[in-house]
C-alpha cells in the first residue's frame, strides 16, 4: 500500500561536477538543480536541441549492459545507477540532473563524490508529503537464466541485503547489508565498481571504457595474464608497469572493505530500484543481483505502485463553495461554450490546480460520439485537463484576459476508463518544473467514479494576444 507521512525534499541550490564518462571517455559536466515537489528524478540533456528530459523510471530502461541505460524518444542516459543511489541514500526526493553528454561522470566508480556535492548544496524540505510503498506481502522476481533473485519482504524501514557469488577463486561468495538508509553514506557510498580481467579485455577490444584510468574501477584478475595482455593493459591505462597483488587484484587500487564488491552491488540495487518511482518501506534481499534483474524487479514494483495509485483517488468536497465558478473561469480563460470544458476550480496554489466538470447528456459532442452509446472523446478529456492547467499558468500574470494558452506537447497519454453522461470529472494538474518564459510543464490526472480515467504530461505556453 501507499502512505504519505514525511515531507518531500530537494536540494537548496544547484551544484556542478565535472569528470569523464566511463565508456565514452568524454568530458562531462553534470549539474544537480532544485526541483519542485512531485518532480522526482529527471535527467536533462542540455547538449541537445530542445534540451529533452527523461524521467528516472523503469519504463525507460532499454538495456543493462555495463550499467542501467535509459532512453526516451531516441534520447539516452547511460549508467544512471550511481547518481540515483546517492539521491536515495541522502533521502532527496526531487532533483533535476542536467548533463551535457549521455553519461554521468564516473568519478571514482562509487557514489562518494555525488554524496559530497549534494551535501554541499544543502537539503530543503518541501510542503508535499513523500510517497512510500509499504510492503505488506512477499514480492519476488527470479531470472531463471542467471539464477538471480530479488525478494522484498515487510519491514519497518528500507533495508537491503545483497548476496553475491561470482564462482571464482579471486572473488567468491560475499554478503553486504544496509540496515537503514541513513547508513548509506558511511557504509555503502564509497564502494567502487569492479570488473574481472576477462570482461576488461573484451571491453577494451570493443573500444569501451575509454574513461577508465584504473582509478575508477577495481580489477579482479581471474585468469593468468599473458605478457601481451599486460602490455595492452599498461598502454590502455597509461601505466609504465602493472602487476597483480597477492589478493588477486590489479595493483591500481586498494580495497576500502574486504567485501567492497558486495557493497557496490548493494549500491547498484538501491540506484536501480529508484526507478520504481517511489520510496520503499521493506527489506530487499538480492541474490546474485545485476542490473537486469534489478530493473526487471523495479518494473514489477512500478506496475504495482501504479495500480495502487489508481485505487487511491484524492477526495474533494464538491458541495463546498468553489474557488472559481464558471463566470470567474471565463474571466480568465478565452474559451467559451461549447468548448469551455471545466465548470469549477476547487483548489489553486503556486504549483497545482484542481478543476471539475459535470458531464451531461446535453454536451454537443455526444450528438455524434457515439449516438446510442455516448462516450466523452479522449482528446476532449485532455483538452479539459489543459484548460484546468491554463488556469494555473494564467494565474501567474496580472492580466490573464490578455493572454492565450497554447499546447506545445503531450507525453505519456493514457486512457484508463470511459467517461459517460452523468460522470463528474475531477482534474488535478501539478507542475513538473517551474514556469519559465511562460512555458508550463505539468503532470495531469483526471478522475471519475473514484477511478483514474486519464493521465498525461502536458506542456503549454502562454502568449499575449495581438
Amino acid at each position: 500500500m501507499l502512505e504519505k507521512t514525511v515531507a518531500q525534499t530537494t536540494i537548496a541550490k544547484e551544484v556542478t561536477l565535472t569528470g569523464v564518462g566511463l565508456h565514452t571517455g568524454a568530458e562531462v559536466t553534470m549539474t544537480f538543480k532544485p526541483a519542485l515537489e512531485n518532480t522526482g528524478y529527471r535527467f536533462k540533456r542540455v547538449d541537445l536541441k530542445e534540451t529533452p528530459t527523461i524521467q528516472a523510471e523503469a519504463q525507460y530502461v532499454v538495456n543493462t549492459q555495463r550499467g542501467t541505460n535509459l532512453e526516451k524518444d531516441g534520447v539516452s542516459i547511460q549508467t544512471s545507477e550511481h547518481v540515483l543511489a546517492a539521491l536515495v541514500g541522502l533521502e532527496i526526493d526531487n532533483v533535476l540532473i542536467e548533463l551535457n553528454a549521455a553519461e554521468p561522470p564516473i568519478m571514482d566508480g562509487s557514489s562518494k563524490f555525488f554524496i559530497a556535492a549534494l551535501e554541499s548544496a544543502g537539503i530543503e524540505t518541501l510542503e508535499a508529503l513523500r510517497e512510500e510503498f509499504v510492503v505488506t506481502e512477499v514480492i519476488t522476481f527470479t531470472d531463471e537464466t542467471s539464477g538471480s533473485e530479488i525478494t522484498l519482504i515487510p519491514a519497518d524501514h528500507y533495508q537491503v541485503t545483497t548476496m553475491v557469488d561470482f564462482g571464482t577463486k579471486v572473488l567468491g561468495t560475499q554478503n553486504a547489508t544496509l540496515n537503514h538508509i541513513s547508513e548509506f553514506k558511511s557504509e555503502i557510498s564509497e564502494a567502487r565498481t569492479f570488473s574481472f580481467l576477462h570482461e576488461l579485455e573484451t571491453l577494451l577490444d570493443h573500444g569501451l571504457i575509454k574513461g577508465g584510468d584504473l582509478n575508477n574501477a577495481i580489477v579482479y584478475v581471474d585468469k593468468e595474464i599473458s605478457p601481451e595482455t599486460m602490455l595492452k593493459l599498461e598502454k590502455a591505462f597509461n601505466k609504465s608497469k602493472l602487476s597483480v597483488k597477492p589478493n588477486g587484484i590489479l595493483d591500481n587500487l586498494t580495497l576500502n572493505q574486504p567485501n567492497e564488491a558486495a557493497r557496490h552491488k548493494l549500491l547498484d540495487v538501491i540506484g536501480d530500484l529508484a526507478l520504481a518511482g517511489s520510496r520503499i518501506r521493506g527489506k530487499v534481499i538480492a541474490t546474485k543481483p545485476g542490473h537486469y534483474v534489478n530493473t526487471q524487479f523495479a518494473k514489477k514494483l512500478c506496475a504495482m505502485i501504479k495500480a495502487e495509485k489508481r485505487n487511491q483517488v484524492p477526495k474533494y468536497d464538491l458541495n463546498a463553495p468553489p474557488l472559481m465558478d464558471i463566470h470567474q473561469i471565463m474571466d480568465m480563460l478565452p474559451h467559451r461554450p461549447p468548448f469551455l470544458l471545466i465548470d469549477r476550480i476547487i483548489e489553486l496554489s503556486d504549483t497545482h490546480v484542481v478543476g471539475m466538470k459535470n458531464v451531461t447528456m446535453n454536451e454537443d459532442f455526444f450528438v455524434g460520439h457515439f449516438p446510442g452509446a455516448p462516450v466523452m472523446p479522449g482528446v476532449l478529456q485532455i483538452e479539459a485537463m489543459a484548460q484546468t492547467g491554463g488556469v494555473l499558468v494564467l494565474s501567474t500574470v496580472p492580466d490573464p484576459e490578455n493572454y492565450l494558452t497554447l499546447f506545445m506537447k503531450m507525453d505519456n497519454v493514457k486512457f484508463k476508463q470511459k467517461v459517460i453522461p452523468g460522470d463528474t470529472l475531477i482534474f488535478h494538474c501539478s507542475l513538473i518544473s517551474p514556469i519559465r518564459r511562460g512555458i508550463c510543464h505539468m503532470q495531469a490526472y483526471a478522475y471519475a467514479n473514484n477511478k483514474l480515467v486519464c493521465e498525461a504530461e502536458l506542456m503549454a505556453q502562454i502568449v499575449k494576444k495581438k
